[in-house]
């Protein structure tokens, strides 16, 4: 007789980790989580969180001791605001904001500097110089540098190592050196003189002192590591941005009045008002008015949607016209936008963190470089060789191989990088959006709002024969005026620009989502649906062949028509659209020559979206339209599981999730906050042009980035066999070390040469 065992059940936790400096932390808590039975972790470098799977029977403590156990931390969320800052456990690592790392760097560089000069500037030294150097240089070593010690202390007692271990140990050992040096060779003497000796000499160090080494390093790093701190901050801002999109208050009816509440007193089955303007505060079901409720921040299209009793509106949606009472349906996570912000937080707590270039390559450069100044302490040693003599070779290592250069490779690159594309409209992220950028082969463009303007326009009128189109465009245009619906103020619009002032309307009445009417200059004209025209106009039922036609044309091209009569006929039709970008087009091939295959995703209709795709060029193949918000995010997974790499460019709330899980999201900057935070890279001007000056300009920041790299590492492993020979004194290993990251800086500054091909004009 076989029992069946109910599997246990699983909860899923988000925790907040301390103490990660670079990727190799994350991975390592990672590792230590996914070896309790049962757990299935997945760790995010970017967002400084893990998301953990848990079996019922391990309880949350015991998470957070694996945590500890690696040597991190877990930052426990406060009930109290106030006492945000004494949360979670005692011993945890906090990690430095950007306040402390821009305090370090500054103040450490104001040290530094003079300790660089006296060193390599003979002509500035003076009697006992090298001790108001040691003063100097000490607190950058020890405080600028305590992140680092810290770091590669907790590296080396779990049996790893780190950039971090390699900036500790290279800045210590100069430090020590140097005191050494000073306490008992000539290089304390009062008179004592450093030249910069170009011509290395076996031991020709051992009465020199290398203070500007070790401080001048922990300023650069903590340079970098503070301007990688910033492009990392906002990580978690698009989560915060969609829930702001709701209601903060609301006008609940109890006992036949109105009541106002926060939004969290509103329950399910409580009946709320909906005032013109005002936000509908949650999912909800009409009892009572008609109106028509813009959906665009969710939906992303500019077609509002008439609603009356019984239909269902959604929350953080906006009434454009009549008053409203709404039953609530869903509120908190139930609703709408809440399950449109979890589609947004699971998808960047998924997204998997792109381990840095310098990272993935120190894991094996760190030891080894260790490993080889120890083994050139031992071999000189053996060799016969003094103490200072052997020292100095080692130190000479150590300090050649110091990634001076290589912290700066990524940070500067990246922020010359980033400060051309904010001249040119593009905001980029951080590093891990550069490399998304290489591999993209298929790019989706949401239709509204980045392929097109968002906002419904007059397209074309078609006048019967014995109208003028001038008197149409007046006469329907001056009624329309009346109007708040935005279908009626774009026909205003657009007749104004023609025939100028529109007369003033008498007797106005709107037929809530069939049209109105009204009387312009003392003759009775309606607008709005051919039956409702007719009918209020005294005309035939039965459409005009040229106003027939007209309305087969639109309906084709997936645009709306408004007809107009008066008199006892229908006069004309009014051809509403949303128009596309005059750049669109270009932009589309600009896209197609870097290599990418543009792929139209949009809510809207299938004609509609193919009158735009023929538009701009995009192959019919290529148009998904009809997508409800949360199946454009797994339109983007269908194609990332065909093999794409997919890059998506959206604007609305309800492009948020799909920029988010794409690998590569760019927001139009004219869009929503939660689609801007959600993306990787912000195309401030709202120009789908932009986009294509945008993932070149990222390709031309990483291909620096790794030049950068390889010069870094080419200069210090050319010269790590000369150190090990005792022919490099630490002081030439010094200079040659900043000789690499003058290279690296430079090379990053033709970054602000960078031309867009698709805008002629400079900003």
């Amino acid at each position: 007789m076989s029992v069946d065992v109910e599997p246990e059940r699983c909860r899923v936790e988000d925790l907040q980790i301390a103490g990660m400096t670079c990727a190799s932390c994350a991975a390592r808590i990672e590792r230590r989580l996914n070896k309790m039975d049962g757990v299935e972790a997945s760790v995010n470098f970017a967002l400084e969180s893990a998301r953990v799977t848990v079996p019922e029977h391990i309880g949350h403590d015991e998470v957070v001791a694996q945590v500890e156990a690696a040597g991190y931390g877990v930052v426990e969320a406060s009930p109290q605001p106030a006492d945000s800052g004494e949360g979670g456990h005692e011993g945890h690592h906090v990690e430095l904001d950007d306040a402390d790392l821009r305090h370090r760097t500054l103040l450490s560089g104001a040290l530094a500097l003079p300790v660089l000069v006296l060193a390599m500037v003979p002509s500035t030294q003076f009697d006992h110089w090298q001790w108001i150097s040691l003063a100097l240089a000490s607190p950058v070593v020890w405080w600028g540098g305590w992140p680092f010690h810290r770091a590669a202390w907790r590296n080396l007692r779990h049996g790893s190592a780190s950039m971090d271990t390699l900036i500790s140990v290279g800045s210590l050992a100069a430090w020590t050196w140097s005191l050494y040096a000073l306490l008992f060779t000539m290089a304390g003497d009062a008179g004592m003189r450093m030249a910069f000796d170009l011509v290395p000499r076996r031991g020709g160090g051992t009465d020199e002192i290398y203070l500007e080494t070790a401080s001048v390093v922990v300023v650069l790093i903590l340079a970098g590591r503070w301007f990688e701190a910033r492009a990392k901050r906002r990580s978690g801002a698009a989560l915060r941005a969609l829930l702001e999109l709701g209601a903060k208050d609301v006008a609940v009816v109890r006992d036949g009045r109105e009541v106002r509440v926060p939004i969290d007193a509103l329950a399910v089955g409580d009946r709320f008002v909906v005032r013109p303007g005002e936000k509908v505060a949650t999912d909800g079901v009409v009892v009572e008015g008609a109106s028509a409720i813009d959906t665009s921040l969710l939906t992303g299209e500019p077609v509002p949607v008439d609603v009356a009793e019984g239909d269902a509106v959604v929350g953080a949606t906006v009434n454009t016209s009549g008053r409203l009472v709404v039953e609530a349906t869903g509120v908190g996570a139930d609703t709408a936008l809440a399950r449109i912000a979890a589609l947004v937080s699971e998808a960047q707590s998924g997204k998997a963190a792109v381990q840095r270039l310098a990272d993935r390559v120190s894991a094996v450069f760190v030891p080894v470089v260790i490993a080889v100044a120890v083994a050139t302490l031992g071999f000189w040693l053996g060799a016969g060789a003094s103490a200072e003599e052997a020292f100095t070779a080692a130190v000479a290592v150590l300090i050649i191989a110091c990634p001076c250069a290589l912290g700066l490779a990524t940070p500067t690159a990246l922020l010359v990088g980033t400060g051309r594309g904010a001249q040119l409209g593009i905001l980029i992220k951080g590093p891990e959006v550069l490399e998304s950028t290489q591999g993209i082969d298929a790019i989706v463009l949401d239709k509204t709002g980045t392929v097109t303007t968002g906002q419904m326009a007059l397209v074309g009128t078609v006048a019967v024969a014995g109208t003028d189109e001038h008197e149409l465009l007046a006469r329907a245009g001056a009624l329309e005026a009346a109007s708040e619906h935005p279908i009626a103020r774009a026909i205003a619009r657009g007749a104004e620009g023609v025939v100028g002032e529109l007369a003033p309307v008498d007797d106005f009445a709107n037929h809530q989502g069939r049209g109105v009417v009204g009387e312009v200059a003392g003759v009775r004209v309606a607008a709005g649906r051919a039956s409702l025209v007719a009918e209020l106009v005294g005309a035939p039922d039965e459409l005009p062949p040229t106003l027939a036609d007209a309305r087969d044309a639109a309906a084709a091209e997936g645009r709306t028509v408004i007809f107009a009569g008066w008199d006892g006929a229908l006069r004309g039709a009014l051809v509403v659209a949303d128009e596309v970008k005059a750049t669109s087009a270009a932009a589309v091939a600009g896209l197609r020559d870097l290599g990418l295959q543009p792929i139209l995703l949009t809510g809207d209709n299938a004609a509609a979206a193919g009158a735009v795709a023929r538009q701009v060029g995009i192959d019919p193949d290529d148009v998904i339209a009809e997508v409800l918000p949360e199946d454009k995010v797994e339109v983007v997974r269908r194609l990332q599981g065909e093999g794409r790499t997919v890059a998506m460019v959206g604007d609305g709330v309800n492009d948020a999730a799909a920029l988010a899980v794409a690998d590569l999201g760019l927001a139009m900057g004219t869009g929503t906050d939660a689609a801007i935070e959600a993306s990787d890279l912000t195309l401030v001007r709202g120009d789908l042009q932009v986009a294509v000056d945008a993932v070149r300009l990222s390709r031309r920041t990483l291909a620096t980035i790794r030049g950068n790299l390889f010069w870094a590492f080419a200069y210090n492993v050319a010269a790590i066999p000369l150190a090990a020979a005792g022919l490099l004194n630490p002081m030439i290993a010094g200079a040659a070390m900043a000789f690499s990251s003058v290279f690296v800086v430079s090379n990053s500054l033709r970054l602000r040469r960078f031309r867009p091909t698709t805008r002629p004009e400079e900003p």
